[in-house]
């Protein structure tokens, strides 16, 4: 697999907290990865780093193969959680200041800035000082200046906080968008339907340390606990019946015309021997297995490892 950023066995110590526990991680190039995990999980511990704002204590990061080093701040776009512009400046104003900041000359940025303002509809504030803006569309400047440079990693910390749906979805559309042009993407959130969305990788950080990584999909996969939907006609209590020791009902709906149950297989049966077990007693319209949400997996994932 190749790698934008490889870190391993990050180690992290301020005073008698320990933010960082060896945790090793590896972002594929060209990808959306989640760095998932709650308050005080340490997951801002490790932005920092990677924005060389901090150093680990120990532990090795690597940046397109190369140990990261200062000159590696002008490849990487870093939106942080608590947003902070200037709020005396003028919009356009700040926005050169900080593309130049990046090593963008002001003609370029110019350039670059009026195409993204048009875009994202903020012309007209162009010369409006950052403190008239809305908490949304200050968010949305903030997001042009972090990608305006075009940075191989972007570091979105809660990217979605704060906007509307509709603005939600245009900012989701245009990191979908870099990613396709080539950016690699590292979006902290704990927002678990974004996640399921837009990330091909994952990994969650509890209690200092990286509890579960991998490719979304799979882990999806791997958390399954066979539980089927069945959608039918016919008698609730048939059906109960005709299901066999190898099979568990969890829960019914019988509110609508068509019922609803769901079922758990066990003892490594197959859909196929709960289809033959209810047919002679209920009319079928649907089966469906139930594939956990990564909100599901996150609690289930965070509770367990807390409570040890």
């Amino acid at each position: 697999m190749d790698s934008i950023l490889v870190a391993e066995n990050i180690v992290k110590q301020y005073a008698s907290h320990r933010a960082l526990d060896g945790v090793s991680i590896e972002v594929p190039k060209g990808c959306i990865y989640g760095l998932l995990g709650p308050n005080g999980a340490g997951k801002t511990s490790f932005i920092r780093i990677i924005n060389q704002i901090t150093a680990p204590d120990s532990g090795t990061i690597l940046l397109n193969g190369e140990p990261l080093a200062q000159k590696h701040i002008s490849m990487i776009g870093y939106l942080p959680e608590e947003r902070g512009l200037y709020k005396k400046m003028e919009v356009g104003e700040q926005a050169l200041y900080l593309a130049q900041l990046k090593g963008m000359s002001k003609k370029d940025a110019k350039a670059k800035l009026k195409i993204w303002f048009e875009k994202f509809e903020i012309t007209p504030w162009w010369n409006k000082k950052v403190e008239e803006l809305s908490k949304g569309m200050a968010q949305k400047v903030q997001f042009i200046i972090t990608v305006l440079h075009d940075p191989k990693l972007l570091i979105l910390d809660e990217p979605f906080s704060g906007f509307d749906p509709i603005n939600a979805k245009l900012i989701q559309s245009e990191i979908l968008r870099l990613k396709d042009e080539g950016s690699s993407i590292i979006l902290s959130t704990h927002n678990m339907g974004s996640v399921e969305e837009i990330c091909e990788h994952i990994a969650l950080i509890n209690n200092s340390k990286k509890i579960l990584s991998g490719p979304v999909k799979q882990i999806q996969q791997d958390f399954k606990e066979g539980i089927y939907e069945v959608t039918f006609k016919g008698n609730m209590i048939g059906f109960t019946n005709a299901l066999w020791t190898g099979c568990e009902l969890i829960d019914s709906n019988e509110n609508n015309e068509y019922k609803k149950a769901r079922v758990r297989l066990l003892e490594h049966k197959s859909p196929n021997d709960l289809l033959k077990a209810i047919v002679s007693e209920v009319e079928v319209f649907g089966l469906e297995e139930i594939i956990p949400s990564m909100s599901d997996i996150f609690i289930k994932q965070v509770e367990a490892t807390s409570n040890k």
